[in-house]
């Protein structure tokens, strides 16, 4: 099958801005029918770098806008960009979240029912934003693959030591920068998490799932046996069915 990375996903209905950045949007993709619909605020991947945009996340939002329910693909400021990294990348997602509640003067959601999910790097920025008080109420967080833990991505060195650039220094430099960003040092989150990683992820390992499960008192693992890393966002994979309701049924 050709990549997930490189078909062009469905279009959205709708995209947004939430404030007046250019990476300050989201797409928005309604199901069919008559509302108001549960909706997933969709995080994307990419290690937080602009090299990467919320382009090939369209795939897994559109499947599950297919399933019923609203998806809210996230953009961010990353890498790259003016203020990408600490704290303008967090501070991005939560106001991209709380932008939810006005998309209900013209869009038929049910903010009673909202859930978080993000892959990779989005995994991270997923979990964070359930861990926050000014979030919008969240059922669930599903983490994809996800960079649970910042200090162990940064002993790993992942993707060229990506962490340090993003919070601006290493864990002995800005402890506090993270103990406020890493998913890890923010438990118990009250939010219900899943963790869903395959065990032959090259890019993100397992362990960092593993770990953050075995810390966390309100978490479920799910493990793939032999998956890669982008399996977990590609609707045509085997996959798919598990993600799918690891996703949307909270």
């Amino acid at each position: 099958m050709q990549s997930i990375l490189e078909l062009a996903p469905p279009k959205a209905d709708a995209r947004i801005a939430y404030d007046r950045r250019p990476s300050q949007f989201g797409d928005l993709r309604m199901p069919s029918g008559k509302g108001p619909f549960p909706a997933v605020i969709f995080i994307h991947g990419g290690f937080w770098r602009a090299a990467y945009d919320l382009t090939h996340a369209g795939h897994i939002c559109a499947a599950l806008t297919k399933a019923g329910f609203a998806t809210w693909n996230l953009e961010y400021r990353r890498l790259g960009e003016a203020d990408g990294g600490w704290p303008g990348t967090m501070d991005d997602v939560l106001r991209g979240a709380q932008y939810l509640s006005k998309l209900t003067q013209k869009y038929q959601l049910d903010l009673g029912r909202v859930v978080a999910a993000g892959h990779s790097a989005g995994g991270q920025l997923a979990l964070w934003l359930a861990a926050q008080t000014a979030a919008p109420p969240l059922r669930g967080v599903t983490s994809l693959a996800g960079v649970c833990d910042l200090r162990r991505a940064w002993e790993l060195k992942l993707s060229d030591t990506v962490v340090e650039q993003l919070l601006g220094g290493t864990p002995r430099q800005v402890p506090r920068r993270y103990d406020s960003a890493s998913p890890i040092a923010l438990l118990p989150i009250k939010t219900p998490q899943r963790l869903l990683h395959g065990t032959t992820d090259g890019i993100v390992p397992f362990e960092m799932s593993e770990r953050f499960a075995r810390a966390s008192k309100n978490a479920k693992l799910i493990k793939f046996e032999g998956t890669g890393h982008f399996e977990l966002i590609d609707p045509r994979a085997k996959e798919w069915p598990v993600v799918q309701k690891s996703v949307t049924e909270w």
